[in-house]
């Protein structure tokens, strides 16, 4: 699955994978995933706002996202830090607030650099193949590209 400069796999029973190169070196990028004054910036689908961004950056510190979207749709979203190697590996747990995706994922953002181009490879394992699947059809793949557009037009303009 792509869309736009997004590419979407889902490569084990419970993984989806998603894969976008930045025109920014990586430090940059680790900066737009963990600083809220950023995030606030790019962070979600088109036609979505993140209204409160709280990030403990430290492991075992906690996250914490609201975003208001079309028709004053609430969502809310959270988890722990678990790593949190600078710039190069975030990890953490991520639920949503709905339960759109029953239970709790792991994140694990692998960031590599190359020639000041930065590569973002989001591992997202879930608790199984069944909950993987449920949210593959949800518009995730597209919230996810709309987001990582979003945070390409941020990297430029820094």
């Amino acid at each position: 699955m792509t869309t736009g400069s997004l590419r979407v796999t889902a490569p084990a029973p419970t993984d989806i994978v998603m894969t976008r190169t930045f025109n920014a070196p990586r430090h940059l990028v680790f900066d737009a995933l963990t600083r809220p004054e950023l995030l606030r910036r790019w962070f979600g689908a088109q036609g979505w706002t993140v209204v409160e961004c709280e990030v403990d950056l430290r492991v075992g510190g906690r996250w914490r996202f609201v975003s208001i979207g079309p028709g004053d749709m609430k969502m809310g979203q959270g988890g722990v830090y678990q790593e949190i190697t600078r710039p190069e590996r975030l990890s953490y747990t991520e639920a949503y607030d709905d339960q759109w995706a029953p239970g709790e994922s792991l994140v694990t953002a692998v960031l590599t650099e190359h020639a000041g181009r930065t590569t973002l490879t989001n591992t997202l394992r879930y608790p199984s193949q069944e909950v993987r699947d449920m949210v593959l059809t949800t518009p995730m793949e597209r919230g996810a590209s709309d987001s990582f557009d979003r945070l390409a037009e941020l990297l430029a303009s820094t």
